[in-house]
């Protein structure tokens, strides 16, 4: 359970930052980068993994 809960804290601070980028710097093109980086960050820590 904590290894969720730094995951979800490690997404929010992300998200936050990226947020604040886009907000001083809003171009359609760094845009695109933040979704594509949030989708594959948000991809990476809640995907399921084998644990063999």
């Amino acid at each position: 359970m904590a290894d969720f809960i730094g995951k979800i804290l490690a997404f929010v601070a992300l998200l936050a930052f990226l947020g604040v980028l886009m907000w001083h710097v809003p171009m359609i093109d760094l845009g695109a980068v933040v979704v594509i980086t949030l989708a594959l960050v948000a991809w990476d820590f809640f995907a399921p993994r084998d644990r063999t």
